[in-house]
């Protein structure tokens, strides 16, 4: 009960284009499954760099003896979320001349670095000019930064990287994060920005917005242990296989082109409607999104072990 409280809390005031995908459990689930596909040495490269993340201590207060390691990793997993609601973090803007650049704990929230909106038009209405910082650049710039090799990089800066790369990696895999659908009755730059601006009720009575409704299949706010437990559940994301080959697809932009063709398909199909009017979703439209989302979710969480073993070595 608590995590559906604070999840609908959170999906009633959190301001709409400042999504979290997958919410909390999406995230540490992702995060968890990945860990433990993860090399024992690449799993100790790993928490070295995410001890010099300033939240670490906070990560590992209350994990069990030994377990310390694996609650850091997944609890980075929401990091860039949660910097979101910090006092001494500060919004900034797609357009900053600093918008692209790598400052390791800089105090900027980076807001628009979660999503990588493809823009397309159901009906010819025109488009804007993308953004042009978002998701996989940064997510491409990070993990150059990542291997030891690389000796433009600090382990401050390749700490900081981690921190956004478990995360992001988990964001390109939301369908609704790499798209944005311009019509008739949504003109202005950023469409529906990735179903924010579409109204729908889920089968459980609530009306939200389509975004809200994709971020939230895997749950809301959770603990660490509450996601260790829910992945294992019998049918959890720990049991979901990956499809192999798609697994070793470790480019971002690759990620985020099949986002868009699932949003287009799934996220999209009907009865979601191309304005703002409430729409009532159907129990097709559900079952296909939550077996869609749950794909998404394990292949995530193989991309990014397959990803960390390639760059952390």
């Amino acid at each position: 009960m608590r995590t559906l409280t604070i999840a609908f809390i959170a999906a009633v005031l959190w301001p709409a284009g400042q999504a979290l995908a997958w919410w909390d459990e999406g995230h540490m689930q992702i995060a968890y499954v990945a860990y433990k596909k993860l090399s024992p040495a690449v799993r100790d490269r790993a928490d070295a760099l995410l001890k010099l993340n300033p939240d670490y201590a906070s990560w590992i207060a209350g994990a069990p003896q030994g377990q310390e390691k694996l609650y850091a990793f997944v609890h980075a997993a929401t990091w860039p979320d949660d910097i979101k609601m910090k006092t001494d973090y500060y919004d900034d803007q797609v357009t900053d001349s600093t918008a692209k650049q790598l400052v390791p704990y800089g105090h900027m929230k980076h807001a628009y670095w979660h999503y990588k909106d493809a823009l397309f038009s159901v009906d010819d209405t025109p488009l804007p000019r993308p953004d042009p910082v978002d998701a996989v650049s940064q997510l491409k710039l990070m993990i150059s930064k990542l291997p030891a090799a690389n000796t433009d990089a600090s382990e401050v800066l390749r700490s900081y990287s981690l921190s956004w790369t478990i995360h992001l990696v988990g964001d390109l895999h939301q369908p609704l994060h790499a798209i944005a659908r311009f019509s008739a009755a949504l003109p202005d730059k950023g469409g529906d920005r990735g179903g924010n601006e579409l109204q729908v009720v889920a089968a459980n009575g609530e009306t939200q917005n389509l975004h809200a409704y994709w971020d939230g299949i895997f749950g809301g706010y959770s603990t660490v242990f509450g996601a260790i437990f829910d992945a294992d559940q019998r049918g959890g994301l720990s049991s979901i296989p990956a499809d192999a080959g798609k697994a070793q697809i470790i480019d971002p932009a690759t990620w985020a082109q099949e986002s868009f063709d699932l949003a287009k398909s799934v996220a999209y199909a009907a009865p979601v409607r191309t304005d703002k009017q409430p729409v009532e979703l159907t129990r097709d439209y559900e079952t296909n999104a939550r077996d869609t989302a749950r794909k998404q979710a394990a292949l995530a969480a193989a991309r990014l072990a397959n990803l960390l073993e390639a760059v952390l070595r």
